[in-house]
């Protein structure tokens, strides 16, 4: 075993509560583009004159639903991802008492696939989407297989996905658990994010405990911070790390 693996392993054998902290490269290793990578969405060419960052604006979805929901539905939706060995090491070191929450930028719904429990979600899920007018609940596949703009079955509302879209706020409830949960941390693992996109980078400040990890394939300006920096894959590196508790 690498050697910073193994000392990734023994920090987690001495930890009895570990909180994770996630971002796009977790999902990765599950056939899902990392937003700002080289061959990632916001990279990629578009046919049209606005860019991906406006497409996922709350603006853009108010003024211009129908192309909203055609961008949505080619690059946000994954319906046939499944959790890949990162999401599930996790999910047995919750089952072993050890990890206490997983704190995610990602929208999948991947972690709860794998067994989490206890998960908040920044940024979202398309996993759940919501009629505007009677907020009657509809699944991904609804939405994937509605044509154009999905509509309520119910009240002929306009259905939302409830995604923190760009000029949208965090909601409030979430970033409280998620704040609650690291202050009480022994331990803070950081996976698969560059730390740039706010307010969910500044999470991190609320850290008090003993053990800063951070697990990315690239650089990030908090590694001067870390006990413990490691640039290798993130699903390798954590079942390696979980397998030999």
């Amino acid at each position: 075993m690498d050697e910073k693996v193994a000392e990734l392993s023994k920090i987690l054998r001495e930890s009895n509560n570990i909180v994770f902290f996630g971002g796009a490269g977790v999902s990765t290793a599950s056939g899902i583009p990392d937003f700002r990578s080289s061959n990632g969405l916001y990279s990629k060419k578009l046919n049209r004159n606005f860019t991906p960052e406006q497409a996922v604006s709350h603006s853009f979805f108010v003024h211009y639903p129908e192309d909203f929901f055609d961008f949505y539905k080619k690059n946000l939706i994954y319906s046939e991802a499944k959790p890949n060995d990162c999401h599930i090491a996790l999910a047995k070191l919750e089952a072993m008492g050890k990890l206490k929450a997983v704190v995610t930028q990602n929208i999948d719904g991947l972690h709860q696939a794998a067994g989490s429990k206890i998960v908040y979600e920044l940024h979202g899920s398309v996993l759940r989407n919501y009629c505007m007018k009677c907020h009657a609940f509809y699944d991904a596949d609804y939405v994937v297989n509605a044509p154009g703009i999905p509509v309520c079955e119910k009240c002929g509302g306009a259905i939302k996905p409830d995604v923190v879209l760009y000029e949208e706020g965090l909601d409030q409830e979430v970033i409280t658990g998620a704040v609650n949960a690291i202050s009480k941390a022994d331990t803070l693992i950081i996976g698969g994010t560059s730390l740039i996109v706010y307010p969910a980078a500044g999470l991190i400040d609320y850290f008090r405990g003993n053990n800063l990890i951070l697990i990315n394939k690239s650089s990030t300006s908090a590694d001067s911070r870390a006990d413990l920096v490691i640039n290798e894959d993130i699903a390798k590196v954590m079942r390696e790390a979980v397998s030999s508790l």
